[in-house]
């Protein structure tokens, strides 16, 4: 069939889910047998999120092919087990770079550069070009911000020129907010009425609400939604507050959402499909009492900063029958004196990600105090190369071993920076970026996990581990389990002797997904939890 085209807009405040909405529809459509893919575009104008601060805008999500983007595309693998690039994540910094760049070379012959038609046009060519290289039953795009932000005027009008240009084969999924009035005891539908009113004004009728609410909505207040917003009323659907993101496919399939888009597009909607993987996700869920107790070891005390490892813990903690509990230890406030009582209780730790000097021997320190007492850790690329460095300075006993990023002038730059990476100018995508290959040892913690010879996993750094100190490492116990084939750079290094202790230079959370979380996670939760 024809690529039809879904376009998810947020109303009355920002936060909403608009990305769990877009994956539960892209999930749902899947689950129906049809051809997805989903992208975001993002108002600001950062070319990417890359030199973003993580309290700024969350986790910076990277793709397989490399592209530094916004976390909301983590969601849309997860759910989807869909494969995202970097045509999948645009913002306004790279329309408009594209744009001026045009007109630097004199493509457009002479014009004057306008809003409207020239980045409008350019917008609409980038919504529609995720379906030139491959066919798509459905395209999904969800556009940030909320309605009325001057930063997404652009985007609106592209999206109203479309919807006129394509037709019956473009549907607009608005997301607003229903408040709770404790004082009054009423759940207030006006905020919606004026952000349907505002899409209204831009040109844009919605054709499906999706109202979030922290209290169920009586049918009544439904139909009084549509009737304000011109809505039909199976088109009003309700996203109530849910203990796990992860059953609102469920709940959006229970209240047809995804029957009234296929209505909404003409197409017959045929049975309901089973999505029996996901349920037995969700049974499992339910069914895990255990707990098993993760320490987060890192500097930014923000749930979304790490948002895919916190996943990852979690989805791992189900497949093993466990509730994974997440402790978050600022990695700046753990001293040599005090890390037995923050790390004290906790089943495993995992030393987080990262850039930059602040908090680093609170990592090292963590490092130290799992190593010798035998606690089952995972270091994430900046936390494989403390590890690395807490191993050189108290086991090889090199007392100065740091980092070339933290201390420049180190005698024992035990990791370094790559040569490639020495003459750069420029900040942002210029780190080692997106899928690489490693080759695995036979026999190591690594190899068990994912059950076979060579993985390919994705990157976001700028440090490796220095070679030259690979044969004392592996003469003290800690073994280089992990190495990229073409450029012999270590990948994982590991202490086989230790229950798990893993270090791995890119960022497993980036693959781990609900139908198929990822191996190392899988392992070290398993390890975690004494299995």
């Amino acid at each position: 069939m024809d690529t039809r085209y879904i376009f998810v807009t947020g109303g009355v405040v920002s936060s909403l889910g608009k990305g769990i909405i877009s994956s539960s529809i892209g999930k749902l459509l899947q689950a129906r047998g049809y051809d997805i893919t989903i992208q975001k575009f993002d108002p600001y104008i950062n070319i990417d999120p890359g030199t973003l601060n993580p309290y700024e805008h969350g986790e910076c999500y990277v793709t397989h092919d490399g592209m530094e983007t916004d976390l909301d595309l983590g969601h849309y693998e997860r759910f989807t087990g869909i494969h995202t690039t970097r045509d999948n994540s645009i913002t306004t910094g790279r329309i408009y770079k594209t744009v001026i760049d045009n007109e630097r070379r004199g493509d457009y012959l002479g014009k004057t550069i306008q809003v409207v038609p020239h980045i409008t046009d350019e917008i609409k060519r980038r919504m529609m070009r995720s379906s030139d290289s491959h066919h798509y039953d459905f395209v999904i795009t969800e556009v940030g911000g909320t309605i009325g932000d001057i930063e997404s005027a652009p985007f609106m009008e592209a999206i109203r020129q479309l919807r006129w240009e394509l037709g019956n084969a473009a549907v607009c999924v608005h997301l607003t907010y229903v408040p709770y009035l404790r004082a009054a005891d009423e759940l207030k539908t006006k905020p919606t009425q004026h952000s349907v009113k505002e899409m209204q004004g831009m040109g844009i009728q919605p054709d499906i609400l999706v109202l979030r609410t922290e209290k169920h909505l009586s049918d009544s207040i439904r139909k009084k939604v549509a009737s304000f917003c011109n809505v039909d009323l199976e088109c009003v659907v309700q996203s109530e507050d849910v203990a796990s993101i992860y059953s609102v496919p469920v709940n959006m399939q229970r209240q047809g959402l995804d029957a009234a888009i296929l209505r909404k597009f003409g197409i017959p909607v045929g049975e309901t499909p089973a999505m029996t993987p996901w349920h037995n996700f969700l049974d499992k869920q339910r069914k895990a009492t255990q707990t098993v107790n993760i320490a987060l070891v890192g500097k930014y005390d923000l749930q979304d900063a790490y948002k895919s490892i916190r996943e990852s813990l979690v989805i791992a903690g189900i497949y093993n029958d466990r509730r994974t509990v997440i402790t978050f230890v600022n990695s700046e406030h753990i001293t040599q004196e005090n890390v037995s009582q923050k790390l004290e209780n906790q089943d495993g730790i995992l030393i987080c990600p990262g850039f930059g000097q602040r908090g680093i021997e609170g990592k090292i320190t963590a490092a130290r105090y799992a190593r010798e007492n035998d606690i089952p850790a995972f270091g994430i690329c900046l936390g494989m190369q403390m590890m690395v460095i807490e191993f050189a300075r108290n086991v090889l006993g090199l007392a100065d071993a740091d980092s070339r990023e933290m201390s420049p002038d180190t005698p024992h730059n035990v990791i370094d920076l790559m040569e490639s990476q020495k003459n750069l100018t420029l900040m942002g995508g210029t780190m080692r970026l997106g899928a690489y290959s490693c080759e695995l040892r036979p026999g190591s913690r690594a190899m068990q996990a994912y059950g076979q010879a060579t993985v390919e996993e994705r990157h976001r750094h700028r440090y490796e581990f220095n070679n030259d100190y690979a044969e004392a490492f592996e003469k003290h116990g800690m073994q280089c389990a992990g190495i990229n084939p073409e450029s012999r750079l270590v990948e994982i290094v590991e202490l086989p002797e230790k229950k798990w202790f893993v270090g791995t230079q890119f960022h497993p959370e980036y693959s781990s997904t609900v139908i198929k979380p990822h191996p190392l996670f899988l392992a070290f939760i398993r390890a975690a939890a004494g299995k």
